[in-house]
Order: C-alpha cells, then sequence, then structure tokens
C-alpha cells in the first residue's frame, strides 16, 4: 500500500513537465493519490489550448489520470471559488493542497528591486503571496482532518541573492503569510508548510537565470552537488503526508544544505584569493 493511499488532493502550478508542482504529483500519485488538476488560462485566441495542453502532455506521458483538469487565474476570487467547488463535488473532502505558482514581469525581474514598477510589484505580490491566502481560505472548509497545505518557496525571500529581486520580496511574504495562514488553520487540523527547494531548470528558474545558480551551489552546498526534481518530490511528498503530522508553519529546505552555510566554503578553492 503507498503513503498516499486513499489520500485526495488538488495540484495548482503544473506548467510543464520540469515544474515542481509535477515532480510533487508525480511523487504522490506514484504512492496511490488522487489528484485533480489545475492549468493557466489559455487566451481565447489560442484554438490550440497549449496550456492545458501542457499538463495533458505530463500526465499522457506518465501514465497518470487526472481527476480534473480546470483552469485556474488566482487573481480571479470566483475562479478559485469555482476550482474549490470542482473539488468538492469530485473528492468530497481533500486531504492535500499543493500552492505552486509564482509570477513576475520579466522587465520587473531585469531591474534593481528599488525600480520595480508599483503594478509590477502589485502583481507580483498578488499572484506569488496573496493567491496562497485566497486558496487556503477558499479550500479550508473541504479539508479532511489532518489535511496538509504546501506552498513552494526559494531562499531568495530570506537573503539577498542578486537577480531574484522582486520575486525574492515576494517569497518572503509569501512564507509570513504560509506562517500566519499555519496558526489560522491549525484549529481545523490543517497544516501548513512551504518547501525552499535549490535551484533546478524550470520555466520559472530560467526567468530568474537559474544556470549560474546551479553553478554556485554544486560549489558551497555541503552536499557539494544540486538537488534533483525527484528530491524535492519526495520532500515534498513528507510534507504532504501523515508522516509530518506535528510539523506546521516551517520552511523546509531542499537544497543540499546551501542555506547552512555562513561563507563560500570549497568555492574558495577555485577563487584567487590574495
Amino acid at each position: 500500500m503507498g503513503l498516499f493511499e486513499g489520500k485526495k488532493g488538488l495540484i495548482l502550478g503544473v506548467a510543464n513537465d520540469r515544474s515542481i508542482a509535477w515532480a510533487v504529483a508525480k511523487k504522490v500519485m506514484q504512492e496511490g493519490a488522487k489528484c485533480g488538476f489545475t492549468h493557466l488560462p489559455d487566451r481565447p485566441e489560442d484554438e490550440r489550448k497549449k496550456n492545458r495542453r501542457r499538463v495533458t502532455k505530463c500526465l499522457e506521458e506518465s501514465g497518470f489520470e487526472a481527476e480534473f483538469l480546470v483552469p485556474l487565474d488566482v487573481q480571479n476570487d470566483e475562479n478559485i471559488e469555482q476550482v474549490i467547488q470542482t473539488a468538492s463535488e469530485t473528492f468530497g473532502k481533500i486531504d492535500f493542497l499543493v500552492h505552486s505558482i509564482a509570477f513576475a514581469d520579466r522587465e520587473d525581474l531585469k531591474r534593481d528591486t528599488v525600480e520595480t514598477s508599483r503594478s509590477g510589484f502589485l502583481m507580483a505580490m498578488d499572484i506569488s503571496a496573496y493567491s496562497l491566502l485566497a486558496v487556503a481560505n477558499a479550500a479550508k472548509d473541504i479539508f479532511n482532518e489532518n489535511g496538509s497545505i504546501l506552498t513552494m518557496s526559494y531562499f531568495g525571500g530570506e537573503k539577498i541573492v542578486p537577480g531574484y529581486n522582486v520575486m525574492g520580496v515576494c517569497k518572503a511574504a509569501l512564507e509570513a503569510s504560509m506562517r500566519y495562514a499555519a496558526y489560522d488553520l491549525g484549529p481545523r487540523g490543517i497544516r501548513v508548510n512551504a518547501l525552499s527547494a535549490g535551484p533546478l531548470k524550470t520555466l520559472a528558474g530560467s526567468a530568474a537565470g537559474v544556470g549560474e545558480m546551479l553553478k554556485l551551489y554544486e560549489q558551497m552546498a555541503p552536499s557539494g552537488r544540486n538537488v534533483t526534481h525527484e528530491e524535492v518530490g519526495n520532500s515534498a511528498a513528507y510534507l504532504l503526508s501523515d508522516m509530518s503530522g506535528a510539523v506546521t508553519g516551517e520552511v523546509h529546505h531542499v537544497d543540499g544544505g546551501y542555506n547552512a552555510m555562513g561563507a563560500p566554503g570549497r568555492l574558495l578553492d577555485s577563487l584567487e584569493v590574495n
């Protein structure tokens, strides 16, 4: 029997087969979970429905089936309610929810953080941070006891990571939102945590210059290597499962120990220091 046998959940944020959300979904479905998925809304003029097709392709190539696949615009409260209603009609109650959603305008990401446009800042915070609260609030009544919500963060929300810029501010807000949500939802038996993964080759990572970060982590992290999608999926499964029943309000790092470093470590061996 798998770790998620009999468990049902909602996966928000799969963009393609390199998405962290997809790594999580694969793991929990391998362990027996039944999952409903959302995808980015497709534009009416897009006859090919590219966003929907990308998620469908992930499912088809893996051999898994979605209990449902619907569009989600997290800036639209009515749409959020529609998705939760679909989950309720499909599952009755759910056991877990994965929130893997973030966005900032590329032009704002290229700028120094202090030069972020007001409109860009508001949009990035709305999608990347507030959406966790909006979704958690909408879904709070359809959770089984000992339910689990997991969101995806990054070290740039804790420390300065040049190039991550406004998204680092958003991740800091996301982590604070996670902690307060953990407090609010605790009496309902719902745990809320964040997973902070090391750099991975994802759609979002490409916009944040993940290539240079991969080289840095490989040389600085105590493990001496980068993490894999599978490792992130495994850790996420732990946080979503009953095995982490007393864990809430936490940021769980899956980065080979990079976050624990206070100096460049072995990276110094490759630098010329006078």
